[in-house]
C-alpha cells in the first residue's frame, strides 16, 4: 500500500493506493456512518461493507442531479445523521462526486471519505475535492470543492468490471501523462497490453503514478485558479460531446485530447509525430479517436461551458509530450479547426 496527501484549504486528504475495501472500517467512526453507493457495487459487494445504514442510488450520469441529491439527504434525515456523523461514498465517479456534495452542504457539512471501485474514479473523480452535480444536462455545473478524509483505492475491486469502464479509466491515465510525465506516458506505451489486462503491479503503478500528478496540481492550486486547469486536458471538448451524444467520460475524453493535439499543431505548439503518438496510444488502448457529431450541438454546448470567458475559452494545448499550457482560444478558431477534422 502506498500513501500520499493532498493538502485542502480545509483538511489534507489521505489517498490509500492499495488498501482493501474489507479494512475501511479502520478509517470511519463505524456507529456513526452513512454509506452511500450504487446498485452495481451493492450487487457485488454488500457483504464486504461495515455494519452501516445504506443508501442506494441508481448508475449512469442520468442520476447524478438535485434530485437524487433531495433524495440522500430525506434518507439521511430518517436516518437521524448529525454533524458528528460520517458519509463513506463506495462507487465510482458519480457515487463519489454525490457523496462530496451531500457531505459539503448537508447541515453545513460532515465528514467524509471514499473507497473509489472504479479506476477511472481512482485516478479522478475521488481524488482533488470537486464534489458536484449535472443541471440540465451541463456537466458538474451545481457543486464545491472539499477535500474527502481519505479516498482507498482498492486495486481488486477493478476485476468486476466491465472492459469499457476500464477503459473509461484509461482515458484519464493517458491524460495525465500527455500534461505531466513523458516517462509515464512512455511506460504506457510499453506496458499496454500489461495494463488492459490488468497486471497488479503494472496498473497499481498507473493509478499510483496518475494520482501523484494530480495531487501534486491541486497542493499547487485547490480552487482552479491557475495551473489546475491543466488537468482538463481534453475535457473542454469532451464534457461538450458526452452532453451531445452521451457518450462515456473516458471514451469523450480520448477525443478531446485528439482534438486539442490538433488544434495544439495548428498553433506550431506541438508536433505532428506527437499528435501521432497520442492518438495511436488511446486506439491501442481501444479509446476512440473521433466521433461522428453534430457540429452545431458540440459548438452550442462549448458555448456554456464554465470555461468560457467572453467569446473564448480557456483551452489546455501541449507543447510536448508531458507539457501543458493554457490558452486563451477564439470559438471561431475552434469551429475551424473542428470543420477540417
Amino acid at each position: 500500500m502506498k500513501l500520499l496527501k493532498v493538502r485542502g484549504s480545509l483538511r489534507e486528504s489521505a489517498i490509500y493506493v492499495g488498501e482493501t475495501l474489507r479494512n475501511v472500517s479502520g478509517y470511519i467512526p463505524v456507529e456513526r456512518t452513512v454509506i452511500i453507493t450504487d446498485s452495481n457495487v451493492a450487487a457485488h459487494y454488500l457483504g464486504d461493507f461495515p455494519p452501516c445504514p445504506v443508501i442506494t442510488i441508481g448508475v449512469g450520469e442520468k442520476i447524478k442531479t438535485l434530485e437524487t441529491v433531495k433524495e440522500i439527504f430525506a434518507r439521511l434525515l430518517e436516518f437521524g445523521t448529525q454533524r458528528s456523523s460520517f458519509i463513506l461514498g463506495i462507487g465510482g465517479g458519480i457515487v463519489c462526486d454525490i457523496t462530496g456534495f451531500v457531505a459539503s452542504t448537508y447541515l453545513r457539512g460532515i465528514r467524509f471519505g471514499f473507497v473509489s471501485t472504479t479506476l477511472l474514479s481512482q485516478v479522478d473523480a475521488s481524488v482533488g475535492g470537486k464534489n458536484g452535480v449535472n443541471f440540465e444536462g451541463y456537466k458538474n455545473m451545481v457543486g464545491v470543492f472539499n477535500q474527502p478524509e481519505f479516498v482507498i483505492c482498492d486495486m481488486e475491486l477493478l476485476r468486476t468490471l466491465p472492459e469499457n469502464e476500464l477503459v473509461n479509466g484509461f482515458g484519464e491515465i493517458v491524460k495525465h501523462a500527455a500534461i505531466g510525465d513523458k516517462n509515464m506516458f512512455a511506460y504506457i506505451e510499453d506496458q499496454c497490453d500489461k495494463a488492459l489486462a490488468l497486471n497488479p503491479e503494472v496498473i497499481e503503478k498507473l493509478v499510483y503514478d496518475s494520482v501523484v500528478i494530480k495531487s501534486g496540481v491541486v497542493n499547487r492550486d485547490e480552487k482552479e485558479t491557475g495551473e489546475r486547469r491543466k488537468l482538463n486536458f481534453g475535457h473542454t471538448f469532451g464534457h461538450a460531446i458526452e452532453k451531445t451524444i452521451q457518450a462515456p467520460h473516458g471514451e469523450a475524453i480520448s477525443v478531446g485530447m485528439v482534438f486539442a493535439a490538433a488544434l495544439s499543431v495548428k498553433r506550431g505548439l506541438f508536433s505532428q509525430k506527437n499528435a501521432d503518438r497520442l492518438t495511436g496510444l488511446l486506439e491501442k488502448l481501444k479509446l476512440p479517436a473521433s466521433f461522428d457529431i453534430n457540429m452545431d450541438d458540440v459548438l452550442d454546448a462549448l458555448g456554456k461551458d464554465k470555461k468560457r470567458e467572453g467569446d473564448s475559452i480557456h483551452f489546455i494545448l501541449l507543447e510536448d509530450i508531458g507539457k501543458a499550457v493554457i490558452q486563451e482560444i477564439p470559438i471561431t478558431e475552434i469551429e475551424t479547426v473542428l470543420k477540417t477534422m
